[in-house]
């Protein structure tokens, strides 16, 4: 459990006479997280890689705690580039022409849906985007959205209006912060969530992998493009070993029945997984950060439901030798490792700290 020291002495060094902080602050009563926790990783049962040695100057940091260093948000888009690295501003890859930065045209700074309290996280992964095989000549590109837990499969890349629906039917919020209250009713329109124009965005499935996303924005940051390949493949043995199905390639869209049975419907719920590298998220000295998307309605090992469905789980300084427990107890069992967590965040937008 994590325990805070609530006060200490002050020592003055002329006199030796010391003030303690008042006794209301020392009586605190520790309060246990809203949540299953275990203090540490548990060690693995059997040998994993070796955790790689960093540059000199970029070394990890191990001395600041992780728990908050996550940075609240309401949702998380993920791009699919099928690539595995990026450049530093993910907006100026192919000169611009791509959707983080129409995403960002609309929604960032000075954009038209720009709000301050509806944090949206625009990040690249590497998974592949879902190709329209019924018209493969329209390039596209695919998109997941947690913890909405939708993927997108169809965003054609000839038309802005695609990128406009995303956002106003799915990306803005369904109900505005108090400090918007004074606004206007046509700007209070203009930043709430239009359901309508999810219509416009084809054959949008729900999220039933669980997903494992590793910072490996090497471009960024070294440490993360380092660490980012050595996990996926520990990641990729241990969940094989836990006989979770690791899916590799892009998600297939055809008709109805067959795209419930590609998306795991007919099986049972979080026997797959899907593991992808993703550009900056903060904190590339706490590398390897990694990220667990657990799809609502995943049962743990015993069949119960999971704590987390429906959640994102943030950790940092993530090591090779973490990896193993890190699916036994937060996946399969449905605890969240102290010495590792940043953070978390439930549908709706509610942040989870310990």
């Amino acid at each position: 459990m994590l325990f805070r020291l609530l006060s200490r002495p002050i020592w003055r060094t002329s006199s030796f006479r010391y003030t303690l902080l008042s006794s209301r602050h020392i009586s605190q009563s520790y309060k246990p997280p809203p949540f299953p926790t275990i203090p540490k990783c548990p060690s693995p049962t059997c040998s994993c890689a070796e955790s790689p040695e960093m540059p000199e100057g970029f070394e990890i940091d191990h001395s600041k705690p992780l728990n908050g260093t996550m940075a609240a948000y309401a949702e998380q888009v993920l791009i699919c580039t099928g690539k595995p690295d990026w450049p530093s501003r993910i907006e100026e890859e192919n000169s611009g022409d791509n959707l983080a930065a129409d995403i960002k045209e609309l929604m960032g700074r000075g954009g038209t849906y720009s709000d301050p309290y509806n944090n949206v996280s625009i990040t690249n992964s590497s998974f592949p985007s879902t190709v329209a095989s019924h018209r493969p000549e329209i390039i596209t590109t695919s998109a997941y959205i947690v913890p909405s837990f939708k993927y997108i499969p169809f965003l054609p890349r000839v038309s802005f209006d695609s990128v406009e629906a995303l956002v106003k039917g799915y990306l803005l919020p369904t109900k505005l912060h108090p400090a918007h209250d004074n606004l206007s009713p046509i700007h209070k329109d203009r930043l709430l969530r239009r359901k309508e124009q999810a219509d416009f965005l084809p054959a949008v499935k729900d999220v039933k992998d669980i997903l494992v996303l590793i910072c490996g924005h090497g471009g960024r940051d070294v440490r993360c493009g380092i660490i980012a390949p050595i996990l996926r493949a520990e990641f990729e043995r241990a969940l094989s070993a836990k006989e979770v199905q690791v899916l590799h390639g892009a998600v297939e869209v055809g008709d109805e029945s067959s795209a419930e049975q590609l998306e795991g419907a007919i099986q049972p719920v979080g026997n797959t997984a899907r593991i992808g590298s993703i550009s900056h998220i903060g904190g590339h000295k706490f590398a390897g950060n990694v990220i667990l998307y657990i799809p609502p309605h995943t049962k743990t090992k015993d069949g119960e439901a999971h704590p987390f469905a429906g959640c994102g789980i943030w950790y940092g300084r993530v090591e090779p030798k973490h990896v193993e427990g890190i699916v036994q107890v937060t996946l399969l069992e449905g605890k969240v490792v102290e010495e590792l967590f940043r953070g978390g965040v439930r549908q709706g937008g509610e942040i989870l700290r310990i």
